[in-house]
């Protein structure tokens, strides 16, 4: 079997084995947690014991019902927060919008989806990897019925101080809705849904050692939310269709697994991440992608001039290491990342990036493997590039 070095934990994570224990006990209680009979209700308490599960890791002691919603994903979590609060047009303050330009496509689709109902949209740049809370705090003088912003960029691993946005937003006017994607940063950086602000959150399953095919969504109570999918009444008539037990329970136990280690293992990962960025930064014209200082305790992003992320991938998939060049949700488009560009880097530069994510399993060994490969991938590349002999010998200027 093959050896694999994976470093790309943004994109999913490995199945822990509290996920699977619970999961293999929760195949056994195969009752509809919506029927009165005995069976029915043993699936309902599991159900009520992940949600608190899910509540305690968002630091609400008691949730009020209807507050947690168990979704198939984050993308379905977040759908569900935008068009179930904006479409629902109950107490609307006005019909503006206000987002990133670098947000994941889950949320950036639905932007434009709203631009066609008429909504207007206000994207709010991110220079160099960094929001622009200014612009933020000034587009907020303008009636918004809702202001949406990721935690963590999914690319670059930016970490975005959305709580200043929130509160500002909540001051101005209290009407406003104000959602977070925090799946990125959900146990990777330190929160509560009462330090965020945010009367909306997502979390996803699959990022934090959970199966695929399950996420939440926290809707502060009184937030009035219509389900997306018609049907009946499951999860307080927010989201229709019968709960996934076996994933839900899985989800719960990575989670208490999970807060059990968040400070060793962000300690353990930073570390990492510093290691691995100090190597990369050794290649010459190459960057670092994002904040260098509030970003994601696992992620490191670059950008290798004269080189082109596709090829790079497939080399480094070769010598066993599992990368990516920026959002698994768009590794089919051939486009340069709209992540990067919106930061500034140009279209040449943008097509040569690589993200490598860290989780607590990496070892020191796999760091330096991966710096060693792709320094020596990058000069493999290079050397078969005309672009880059024409730049090396100043017929062309750099860009980086």
């Amino acid at each position: 079997m093959q050896t694999w070095h994976y470093l790309d934990n943004s994109a999913t994570t490995p199945l822990c084995e509290e996920a699977k224990s619970a999961m293999l006990e929760a195949m056994e209680v195969f009752g509809n947690p919506s029927s009165l009979h005995g069976a029915g209700q043993e699936a309902a308490r599991l159900l009520a014991r992940a949600r608190a599960c899910v509540a305690n890791a968002l630091g609400i002691s008691r949730p009020m019902p209807g507050e947690l919603i168990f979704t198939s994903c984050g993308t379905e979590a977040s759908n569900t927060a935008l068009i179930g609060t904006l479409l629902s047009g109950k107490h609307l303050a006005g019909r503006r919008v206000i987002t990133t330009d670098c947000e994941h496509p889950s949320v950036e689709n639905v932007m434009r989806r709203l631009e066609q109902d008429g909504f207007e949209v206000v994207r709010i740049g991110a220079p160099r990897g960094v929001l622009d809370t200014d612009a933020a705090l000034a587009a907020l003088e303008i009636p918004t019925a809702l202001v949406s912003l990721m935690m963590v960029n999914n690319e670059t691993g930016a970490r975005f101080d959305v709580e200043r946005v929130f509160r500002a937003a909540k001051q101005k006017n209290p009407a406003t809705f104000t959602h977070c994607d925090a799946v990125q940063g959900f146990l990777k950086v330190p929160f509560t849904a009462a330090s965020l602000g945010a009367d909306l959150i997502t979390v996803s399953g699959h990022k934090i050692h959970a199966p695929k095919g399950v996420g939440a969504l926290y809707a502060r109570q009184g937030v009035i939310l219509s389900s997306l999918i018609e049907g009946g009444a499951q999860e307080r008539g927010k989201r229709a269709g019968t709960e996934n037990i076996p994933g839900i329970m899985g989800m719960a136990a990575a989670l208490e697994d999970a807060c059990a280690h968040i400070p060793e293992t962000s300690q353990k990962v930073s570390a990492l991440r510093d290691r691995l960025i100090q190597g990369l930064a050794r290649i010459p014209h190459g960057a670092l992608n994002g904040d260098p200082v509030h970003r994601l305790p696992g992620n490191v992003s670059f950008c290798f001039e004269g080189v082109e992320g596709e090829s790079l991938l497939l080399l480094l998939d070769d010598k066993g290491i599992c990368a990516s060049s920026g959002s698994a949700c768009t590794s089919g488009s051939l486009d340069p990342s709209h992540v990067l560009l919106a930061i500034g880097r140009p279209h040449e530069v943008a097509h040569g990036s690589l993200r490598l994510t860290i989780a607590e399993d990496t070892t020191q060994a796999d760091v330096d493997y991966i710096v060693a490969s792709v320094t020596e991938v990058v000069e493999y590349l290079r050397n078969m590039s005309p672009l880059w002999k024409d730049k090396a010998s100043g017929r062309k200027p750099f860009v980086i």
